[in-house]
């Protein structure tokens, strides 16, 4: 009896310690579970926001390029004092920026008034601080004119259509490989010029924009005007050599005047003598009628 009563308590025992294992094994698979699908959410989640975020980059990439192409230009009109020593001070700013000067003309208009032109190149990055030098060169600045023009999208639209002709140029390439008729031969060669030449067109138009965007072109008038004093001429001070001059010229001028008195007497002499008889006759006839008889 105390047997059977012992194998009874042996046996629940067992059974209650085999629940007891199996609760806590369902119990961790079930922690098991939730922290595993937790961790998928957490990843899942964490994979989606990095492709929102990395989506949104590239939407705004496109829309707000980060480097902005604009072509600067600038008119200076400036009085200087010494017009050639400032010249020479701004061509060598210009070399000292690593820019170049496009054309440069000097005009002397008379001696009180000179007046110059010069079209210079400056890089971008020393657009500002050149014109701050040159306008430190003046007397007097009398126009400062900066203008900037945006070609950021006109550039962007360059760069697309490029990419859009150079997929097309690989395509036709490859359907050339393919090509077995000459009539194909021909129609695609035909469509590869057509589409090479489109893209050297698009290309030179942005190296063009790249130099405009990449050098800012500044034009600077410049006026001088002197004040002359004119010198002592030893020449027009000299009193005594130009009364004699005087003197001979009044002397020439007397002898002139009493050459052509006699010249005029003697050479009109036979009419003088006739005009003087002519006279006399005259007189006698009218001094006889007037006296009383």
């Amino acid at each position: 009896m105390k047997r059977k009563a012992v194998w009874t308590l042996l046996v629940g025992g067992l059974l209650v310690l085999l629940a007891s294992c199996s609760s806590g094994d369902s119990s961790k698979a079930d922690s098991q579970m939730e922290s595993s699908s937790t961790s998928h959410d957490m990843a899942a989640t964490e994979q989606e926001n990095k492709a929102k975020t990395e989506v949104l980059a590239d939407e705004q990439s496109e829309v707000i390029p980060t480097n902005r192409k604009i072509i600067h230009r600038a008119e200076l009109q400036l009085n200087v004092k010494n017009l050639e020593n400032t010249q020479l001070t701004i061509e060598k700013k210009v070399s000292e920026y690593g820019g170049y000067i496009v054309e440069s003309n000097v005009h002397r208009e008379s001696e009180e008034s000179m007046s110059a032109l010069i079209t210079v190149r400056i890089p971008e990055q020393h657009f500002q601080k050149f014109l701050t030098d040159v306008e430190g060169e003046a007397a007097e600045v009398l126009n400062r004119n900066v203008t900037g023009e945006d070609v950021t999208e006109q550039y962007i639209d360059l760069e697309s259509r490029v990419k859009s002709k150079r997929t097309v140029e690989e395509r036709l390439l490859v359907f050339m490989g393919k090509a077995e008729k000459t009539e194909d031969l021909l129609k695609i060669s035909s469509d590869l010029s057509k589409v090479q030449e489109e893209i050297e067109l698009i290309v030179g138009k942005m190296k063009y924009l790249e130099n405009q965007t990449s050098f800012s072109t500044i034009e600077i008038a410049m006026h001088e005007n002197r004040v002359i004093v004119p010198g002592l001429d030893g020449e027009s001070l000299d009193t005594w050599e130009k009364t004699k001059k005087q003197l001979a010229t009044s002397t020439n001028f007397i002898f002139a005047a009493g050459s052509g008195l006699v010249v005029f007497f003697i050479g009109n002499l036979p009419i003088l003598i006739l005009l003087l008889l002519v006279g006399v006759g005259v007189y006698f006839i009218v001094k006889r009628m007037k006296t009383p008889k």
